[in-house]
C-alpha cells in the first residue's frame, strides 16, 4: 500500500492524530475510534494493523496490553510522496519569480524617465 493510501483513510488519520499526542493502549484506541466512527473493535484493529505494517505505528507488549505509538518512518514516506507531487509546482513558481525579476530589471524606472524628459 502506498503511504498516501494509508493516510487517505479518515479512521487511520484519526488514529495517527491520537497517537501524535503519545502512546495509547489498543483498548483505549478501539474505544475512542470506535465511538467516533461507529466501528467495531475488530475494524479498529484492522486499521492498526495497516498502520503497523506500513510503518506509521509501532506496538509493544506491556503485560496483557498492547501499546501503540507513532512511527515517523511512515510519515516520512508520506512527506516524500507529497514532495514529489509538489516539485513541479515549485519549479513553475521558481520560473515565475525569475520572469518577474527579469521584467523588473528590463522595465525603465519611472524617475529616470522624468529626469530625461526635463
Amino acid at each position: 500500500m502506498h503511504a498516501l493510501e494509508v493516510v487517505a483513510d479518515a479512521v487511520r488519520r484519526r488514529i495517527l492524530e491520537v497517537l501524535a499526542h503519545g502512546e495509547r493502549p489498543a483498548g483505549e484506541l478501539a474505544a475512542v475510534i470506535g465511538e467516533e466512527f461507529g466501528i467495531s473493535q475488530p475494524a479498529v484493529s484492522q486499521h492498526l494493523r495497516v498502520l503497523r505494517d506500513e510503518g506509521f505505528a509501532t506496538v509493544r507488549a506491556d503485560g496483557p496490553r498492547r501499546i501503540y505509538a507513532l512511527d515517523s518512518s511512515g510519515l516520512d514516506a508520506a512527506d516524500a510522496a507529497l514532495a514529489r507531487l509538489r516539485a513541479p509546482f515549485r519549479q513553475r513558481l521558481d520560473a515565475l519569480h525569475t520572469e518577474i525579476a527579469r521584467g523588473r530589471r528590463a522595465a525603465p524606472h519611472p524617475s529616470s524617465d522624468a529626469v530625461e524628459a526635463s
